[in-house]
């Protein structure tokens, strides 16, 4: 384990090799079985149901059905997650030629929403443990192993594949100094 500002990372996050290969995996971080959806910060509650209008038109008869029933997520304070159609999909699921995908985030893309989906689903597969703060560690999932491979074939590390999530979460000064540190435990780092 490494500590950059305030943030515990273990090595396994520095040294993993990842691309998301949805073509193999069809999105299966977005379905995973068990009827937990993705884990929520407490104010992303507010910025779930500001995007509801615009997402419906994405989303599934069945979910915008449970939706109604249910709400958008479940759990209390600390401890919310999306909820899921089927005790599987987030209802926030779209299928797009098979595959799993994101309706906020599609409606981000499409400029129709400011807010790109959930940081816990932007960070993935890495996952924030909080104890007296934060602890990133690599979340092993049996749907990634084909993200795993495509990304060693490719040599792209996952501190590169999710810039953007880390950038959003901890800022640009902090992913600086975690490049730093992957480099060094990549042996990359310049002498």
């Amino acid at each position: 384990m490494f500590v950059i500002g305030e943030v515990v990372v273990e090595d396994t996050v520095a040294r993993t090799q990842f691309r998301c290969d949805l073509a193999r995996c069809k999105g299966a971080c977005c379905t995973v079985e068990g009827g937990r959806g993705a884990p929520l910060l407490d104010h992303e509650i507010i910025e779930l149901e500001a995007v509801l209008p615009y997402v419906r038109k994405y989303l599934s008869a069945d979910h915008l059905k449970v939706i109604e029933q249910q709400g958008v997520f479940e759990g209390p304070p600390g401890d919310r997650v999306t909820t899921c159609f089927n005790h599987q999909a987030c209802v926030f699921v779209m299928m797009n030629d098979g595959i799993a995908r994101c309706a906020i985030e599609h409606a981000f893309f499409q400029g129709e929403v400011h807010w790109q989906k959930p940081l816990s689903c932007h960070l993935f597969p890495i996952r924030i443990r909080h104890f007296g703060g934060d602890i990133l560690y690599l979340e092993e999932f049996s749907g990634c192993e084909a993200a795993l491979l495509k990304g060693k074939k490719e040599g792209v590390l996952l501190s590169d594949f999710i810039k953007d999530a880390l950038v959003r979460a901890y800022g640009n000064q902090w992913y600086g100094k975690f490049c730093d540190v992957c480099k060094k435990f990549n042996g990359t780092a310049d002498i």
